[in-house]
């Protein structure tokens, strides 16, 4: 379902503040692909201290969502304690999802979606190589690395239901959105200087930020193109959704730092840039399949609810995991000032809320980041957070009821199920 759209181009002093990141270079000098590089000053905040270029592409074979919690230890003065769950990282690309592991593939249990799967990946990379050996090797950087590849997965999906051979255009429809989800990394990435993204240098650490930026845009034209060659309905489709990632995105951008961000504000946000695109694969995948109007309509929702499930659950991910669980500092939206639900919840709660913004409203430092995680984490916001995402789940499965092929029907709703099993209440 579309959230009203926001007033998201208002002026406010904030976006200012996080736009200089789109021109400011990196200063990190390049080094070859398959050599280990370290950054003291990112790569202390991680498990490890340095990571290698490059590393086994990860196939579609066992898909992993993600692999644990491990322990959470939190840092709020008296209230400091340590948290018991369980632990151990089951795939070196599985970083940004929870305890239990939700096996895609196990979830809906359709026959031949992996094989689709397997024959997305030289797609994609046969949609972004022009034979011009930089831009190659920088367009290419994050498909080689691998991915979890959930847009895909919606849409074929959606598509074949896995009980059949994807078509070429359903294919196509695939690498559509995985491009646009793939362009956005790079953006992001610029946006929040990260220097790690799946295991691998960012874009933007080994290039550059306006590589990466341009890099981006082009992934974002070749995904245009696939999209024009899908037809007009696809087309428009896409576009229309470029404009709503874009929309969450600078609504984001522009609540940075507010501690009086609102619960709609944040659900609208999510709302363009994640469920956004998350939709719009399902969507295509059912257009490309040539289903009926109401069941286009219907894996629709799904995909919008879907997409909210899975940005809150990471949401709370970034304040309960660790840094050696996420591949990236822990609480690392509160320290850029992006306060997601659990946070909000927290700043509203008499017993925490005090506490809390006193530290916030201004970028935090690894103590004061940790502090606030711990503020946070016991507060009632993830219990709050977990309840929101519940309601998603609940209208993911009425979505389902729409769905004709029983096998997807179930499988949905079994994934959406997935998402929430290894979290709290």
């Amino acid at each position: 379902m579309d959230q009203p759209e926001q007033d998201v181009l208002g002026a406010d002093e904030t976006v200012v503040q996080q736009a200089r990141f789109f021109l400011r270079q990196h200063q990190h000098p390049p080094c070859p692909v398959g050599e280990a590089f370290e950054h003291p000053d990112r790569l202390s905040l991680y498990s490890r201290s340095s990571v290698y270029l490059r590393p086994p592409v990860q196939t579609a074979a066992g898909l992993i969502l993600g692999s644990y919690w491990g322990d959470i230890e939190n840092c709020a003065g008296d209230k400091a304690q340590r948290t018991g769950l369980p632990g151990g990282l089951s795939h070196p690309f599985s970083c940004r999802l929870s305890s239990l592991s939700v096996n895609v593939s196990q979830a809906l249990d359709l026959p031949l979606l992996e094989e689709g799967l397997h024959r997305v990946e030289p797609l994609l990379n046969e949609a972004v190589v022009t034979g011009e050996i930089f831009l190659d090797s920088v367009t290419t950087h994050l498909i080689a690395a691998g991915g979890k590849r959930l847009r895909p997965l919606l849409a074929l999906a959606a598509a074949t239901a896995g009980q059949r051979d994807a078509t070429l255009d359903e294919l196509m429809g695939a690498v559509a959105v995985e491009l646009v989800h793939l362009a956005s990394l790079y953006h992001d990435d610029v946006l929040d200087e990260a220097t790690i993204r799946r295991n691998v240098e960012s874009v933007n650490s080994r290039f550059g930020n306006l590589v990466a930026i341009v890099a981006g845009d082009y992934l974002l034209a070749r995904s245009a193109a696939i999209a024009a060659s899908l037809g007009t309905e696809i087309a428009a489709l896409l576009a229309n959704t470029l404009a709503r990632l874009c929309q969450g995105q600078v609504s984001e951008v522009r609540s940075a730092f507010q501690t009086t961000r609102t619960h709609e504000d944040y659900i609208g946000a999510i709302a363009g840039k994640t469920a956004a695109l998350t939709s719009t694969s399902c969507r295509i995948g059912a257009l490309t399949g040539n289903l009926p109007a109401d069941e286009v309509e219907a894996l629709t929702e799904y995909g919008h609810c879907f997409g909210m499930i899975f940005q809150i659950r990471d949401d709370i991910l970034d304040i309960t995991a660790t840094a050696g669980q996420l591949l990236k500092p822990a609480g690392q939206d509160l320290a850029e000032g992006i306060y997601t639900l659990p946070t909000l919840v927290a700043l509203a709660d008499p017993d925490t809320g005090p506490d809390l913004a006193a530290l916030l409203g201004q970028p935090l430092a690894q103590p004061e980041r940790e502090k606030a995680c711990g503020i946070v984490a016991l507060s009632p916001g993830i219990a709050a957070a977990v309840d929101e995402a519940h309601t998603y789940v609940e209208r993911a499965r009425a979505a389902t009821g729409g769905v004709a092929n029983a096998a997807l029907r179930d499988g949905l709703a079994q994934l959406a199920a997935e998402l929430l099993s290894d979290l709290p209440g």
